[in-house]
């Protein structure tokens, strides 16, 4: 799932929290909602992360059981530390070598994943792979270059006080599967039926100023990454172009948005 670069957001659930799991926490609800999965059924989470996806589906969906896939053992012991309910289970894997049989499972869903595994066509075909014949295969990914404002605002300023250094590292730049077109090509190229793009919209509301900065200086996503490796004079100019540029309320909130697209098609 993770890149070396990476590596410290995707070792340890603490940081990821704060940074992004509480929004897609957030979308998780829309998504199953979306997918209309009858009870009972044998549930895959591929990239499972801290369980956020996981969690909503035991506690909406009524599966009979979910099973979560993740190459980190951190994600895996943080997701096992908050998802205790007996009709989970998380085991370590490879998206592009799912661990498990063919045709096996009612619902394969994988959340804000694919843009990060190597093979993404090998993935889908593995998706594909483990669910049973007319099951539902689903998945959904940020929309980086215009819906993810959180992360826009900051590669903006990032870019206009950085043009060469910043340009490179943007995820709207680095992982152009994230768009409507790519997303269904990929679903449809790995045989998959009645493949369908939907938006899902979710506010970000950050309670202050140094709510929305502070993950930022966690390190390991390309966005922290990049901001941890400023010197002290570069990062407080970046801090201060974004505290000029967000849209801060009155009371001192900053209200944004996050847009995710999903991908869904059968078996």
């Amino acid at each position: 799932m993770a890149s070396a670069s990476t590596s410290r957001l995707w070792a340890a659930g603490e940081v990821y929290e704060p940074y992004v799991g509480r929004w897609s926490r957030k979308v998780a609800p829309q998504f199953l909602r979306r997918l209309g999965i009858a009870p009972g059924g044998d549930w895959l989470d591929v990239g499972c992360g801290t369980g956020a996806l996981s969690e909503t589906i035991l506690a909406t969906c009524a599966p009979a059981a979910v099973l979560g896939i993740d190459p980190s053992e951190a994600f895996l012991a943080y997701a096992r530390q908050r998802v205790v309910d007996p009709r989970a289970s998380f085991r370590t894997g490879d998206a592009q070598a799912l661990p498990v049989p063919d045709d096996t499972f009612d619902a394969v869903v994988s959340g804000l994943v694919l843009n990060f595994v190597p093979d993404q066509a090998k993935a889908v075909a593995e998706l594909r792979r483990a669910a049973r014949p007319g099951a539902t295969v689903a998945a959904y990914v940020w929309d980086y270059a215009e819906g993810m404002q959180m992360m826009r605002y900051f590669w903006d300023a990032a870019a206009a006080l950085d043009p060469d250094g910043a340009g490179g590292r943007d995820e709207s730049l680095r992982f152009p599967l994230c768009r409507p077109e790519p997303l269904h090509a990929l679903f449809a190229g790995a045989g998959l039926d009645q493949v369908e793009i939907s938006a899902i919209e979710v506010p970000t509301v950050f309670h202050d100023f140094d709510d929305y900065w502070t993950p930022f200086l966690a390190g390991g996503a390309p966005a922290p990454a990049y901001c941890a490796a400023l010197d002290e004079p570069r990062r407080a100019a970046l801090r201060e172009r974004l505290r000029a540029s967000l849209p801060i309320a009155p009371g001192g909130s900053i209200p944004l948005s996050a847009r995710a697209w999903m991908v869904r098609g059968r078996a």
